[in-house]
């Protein structure tokens, strides 16, 4: 056969073949173990996006800080070199004050009101607030439950036992006035930092929820948990705007999908592991307690800290509105 004839087959062979277009992968970073609520959440989205996409988006985790504390995570995605993360609603506040009233003490006081802020017209204001100030699209949040008190000082059963420990606080000015009001010396630190700081006893205490509380071990260090109901932790996973705007429409849809699933499901996890996860730390010898005077945490915080806060969130006004919402 002729050279030219071998060339032309050869075009032709290859012009045959099927294309093989490369998937996208998208990384996801977290803060805390896969075991986690983080995890729950994170595994069920990239099931979810996986499939709707038909496998053109691949999503990769990186579960208990492997790329940076939160706030890093938080500042990456905004510059576009972190395509998505799931982080404590605490550690979104430095870029975005006013997404700060979801940190109000005391403004959440059970499940039903996480949904109803998280969800609808509120759901929507978040997500605004997100993008214009913080550079961020919310896909979904992640329902964590109440930050309870750990520590290894002492039980602690009612404000006169929390005064002069040392609690670790996310950077969020809320959060770290609302345990100073409480009586605590609350210090602002990394998250990937915290084990090792409670180990060694750099702080006493710290608060989170019971799954958070469980996977990452924090029995080990803590003995004594109590049932505080401060705050309720909200944990979106976020998208910076750059990622956000380079995707096709068609595939912005399916993280959009993929997100408010996903949060479907993990409220449902939290509801059905949170007390299996008090349990383990029962198990484990954790002493657990409930405050005799919780009454006087809620006085304190609507009296102490709401109104400190009002402009930085967007105005009293503009709180008083969420809070009426959440009435209806």
């Amino acid at each position: 056969m002729k050279l030219k004839q071998l060339a032309k087959l050869a075009v032709i062979t290859i012009m045959a073949l099927p294309v093989i277009v490369s998937a996208k992968t998208m990384k996801v970073g977290m803060g805390d173990p896969i075991e986690s609520d983080q995890g729950a959440y994170a595994l069920r989205f990239k099931d979810l996006v996986e499939f709707y996409s038909g496998g053109d988006i691949k999503i990769k985790l990186y579960p208990g800080g492997a790329l940076g504390g939160e706030t890093e995570m938080v500042q990456n995605i905004r510059l576009g070199s972190l395509d998505m993360a799931l982080v404590g609603i605490g550690n979104v506040t430095p870029f975005s004050k006013k997404l700060g009233a979801l940190t109000m003490p005391y403004l959440i006081t059970n499940s039903s009101d996480a949904v109803l802020i998280t969800t609808g017209e509120l759901g929507e204001y978040w997500n605004t607030l997100a993008k214009e100030e913080a550079g961020v699209n919310i896909l979904g949040w992640t329902y964590s439950n109440f930050r309870h008190l750990t520590n290894s000082k002492r039980p602690v059963k009612n404000m006169e036992d929390v005064k002069g420990l040392k609690i670790r606080v996310p950077q969020n000015s809320i959060m770290l006035k609302s345990w100073e009001v409480f009586g605590a010396n609350p210090i602002a630190m990394a998250w990937t930092e915290t084990f090792t700081a409670l180990q060694q006893k750099v702080v006493d205490g710290q608060d989170n929820p019971y799954i958070v509380n469980n996977t990452m071990k924090f029995y080990e260090v803590q003995p004594y948990l109590t049932e505080v109901h401060h705050q309720y932790s909200l944990q979106p996973l976020l998208i910076g705007n750059r990622t956000m705007g380079k995707l096709s429409e068609e595939h912005q849809a399916i993280l959009n999908r993929a997100g408010l699933e996903a949060q479907q499901y993990a409220l449902v996890f939290q509801m059905t592991e949170a007390e299996n996860a008090k349990q383990n730390m029962i198990d484990n010898g954790v002493e657990v307690f409930t405050l005799e005077d919780e009454d006087k945490w809620v006085e304190l915080a609507k009296e102490k800290v709401w109104p400190e806060f009002y402009e930085d969130i967007g105005g009293k006004e503009s709180f008083d509105n969420v809070l009426q919402k959440m009435q209806k």
